[in-house]
């Protein structure tokens, strides 16, 4: 008789599990070059495709570079800045919230994310156990790159069902596959996949959540900003500007011609023939009679005007703005006339409601998140959890100036009174702000109160120490 030995679970992935793994990293490896061509427009590396009609072979090397598609995704980013978050329904409670984003510095690692998503069209945040080796650690939340992640989705429930993550481990392929109620670590080896880890958590769902950007109901994978169109035109500027440095090389000085100069002119003192170089600069400009004592004729050809490429990169940019939504003067176009304080704020309209747009469809996911989080800190959800909404700062005024402003006109019109907590979060200051700044208005206060006891027992002690004389008497000077 044979005996069969089952694989131990913690060595080898089972039949199911092998290709789940296999299907998510085909999928990954399958996505990353389009994501990698969206990484390089935004940095400023793609490969401009040259024609091969205008640009010589020695300037073929030459690379021009225009940041357009990075001012569009850092404009509309920059408006994107998470304050804090809390319970809708219990605001006074939110400092277990404090206690898990705080120690994960998710106020910074959420721009890394809102970036990600703008430019790849998804990023990944991924929750765990904390590794600091006590009861009271908060659970590790991590924002992941798409370029190493990917997941598959059910667009029915909402949910992630499936997610993995790839990652070099002591110069080896490794990889984390994530499952509703286990996550298992896999290194790969000769034989394949090889278990080094299983978590097995049983929290009935995946702990990973994706931010996806310009999600289309057939498409909830999502989109990057820098669109076909955007790319399209960012190469149309490149190769202006690189004819234009073309143009600059070959006619930075002008042309001229002669007529009618003898071969002499074109020669040194030993007859040897002069380079162009030396001919433009020397003698051409001293011409010597010819036989018949006629002076050659020299002219000078019209010189390259730079200014018909540059009203191309202008037309350009006006059409970058429209793809963008950004105001032209972004992408560095101006006019004769200056724009008016009315005039630019019109023109930011658009960019603002994209902003508010994207603080409307992330709000979603940062929530589950932090539900995520309390599910691995607590093994329970309460039911104030399922209101926890992102403190957005209003993408229509980025600057704590403009913040300030829009407060107090708000409180001089009597819309907000001057002490209210929300006056003071239009400000702009963060939840700690705001207690000290209550606590000293406290402390205010109850100066403010003593000072006024104290006055009064003094004029009561006044008023006795002179009888018949009463206070109003003594402050009138009337009291003798």
């Amino acid at each position: 008789m044979t005996a069969t030995i089952p694989d131990l679970p913690l060595l080898a992935l089972s039949d199911d599990e092998q290709n789940l793994l296999m299907a998510l990293r085909a999928e990954l490896l399958a996505d990353r070059f389009r994501l990698e061509l969206r990484d390089c427009y935004y940095n400023g590396e793609q490969r401009v495709r040259d024609l091969g009609i205008s640009i010589p072979p020695q300037l073929r090397g030459l690379h021009t570079v225009i940041g357009w598609p990075q001012i569009g995704v850092d404009a509309l980013e920059q408006r994107l800045d998470i304050e804090t978050w809390r319970y809708k329904d219990a605001p006074g409670e939110s400092n277990e919230l404090a206690d898990i984003w705080e120690p994960n510095e998710l106020v910074a690692e959420s721009q890394l994310a809102h970036l990600d998503s703008l430019i790849y069209g998804r990023s990944y945040v991924a929750v765990g156990s904390g590794d600091c080796g006590s009861d009271d650690c908060p659970p590790l939340i991590s924002v992941e790159s798409p370029l190493d992640m990917t997941v598959f989705y059910d667009a029915r429930a909402r949910a992630v069902t499936a997610a993995l993550r790839l990652y070099r481990l002591d110069g080896e392929d490794a990889a984390v596959l994530y499952l509703p109620n286990t996550s298992i670590h896999v290194v790969q080896s000769s034989t394949g996949w090889e278990v080094i880890d299983r978590d097995d958590h049983e929290l009935g769902v995946v702990p990973v959540v994706r931010i996806a950007n310009r999600q289309r109901t057939a498409d909830r994978v999502g989109r990057s900003e820098i669109t076909s169109a955007v790319m399209s035109i960012t190469d149309a500027a490149c190769r202006t500007l690189m004819g234009m440095e073309v143009a600059r090389e070959f006619y930075g000085a002008p042309q001229r011609y002669i007529l009618g100069a003898s071969e002499s002119a074109f020669q040194d003192a030993e007859g040897n023939p002069l380079s162009a170089w030396e001919t433009y600069l020397g003698r051409v400009l001293a011409l010597e009679r010819d036989e018949d004592g006629e002076v050659p004729q020299v002219g000078q050809f019209a010189a390259y005007d730079p200014s018909v490429s540059t009203r191309i990169v202008d037309l350009y940019a006006r059409i970058m703005a429209t793809q963008l939504g950004l105001p032209p003067h972004y992408l560095g176009y101006t006019t004769d006339n200056p724009a008016s304080a009315d005039a630019i704020r019109s023109t930011e309209a658009q960019l603002v409601k994209r902003a508010e747009r994207k603080q409307s469809l992330f709000n979603t996911p940062w929530a589950q998140v932090l539900r995520l989080a309390l599910l691995i800190k607590t093994g329970d959800l309460p039911d104030r959890a399922r209101r926890i909404e992102t403190v957005w700062r209003n993408p229509a005024t980025p600057t704590m100036a403009s913040q300030t402003d829009a407060a107090v006109k708000l409180v001089q019109q009597q819309i907000l009174p001057a002490d209210s907590d929300v006056t003071l979060e239009m400000v702009g200051l963060t939840e700690g702000q705001r207690q000290r700044v209550h606590a000293d208005r406290r402390r205010s206060t109850g100066r403010q109160a003593l000072a006024e006891v104290g006055n009064a027992m003094a004029a009561n002690r006044r008023e006795n120490a002179r009888p018949g004389v009463t206070v109003a008497d003594d402050a009138a000077g009337t009291g003798g």
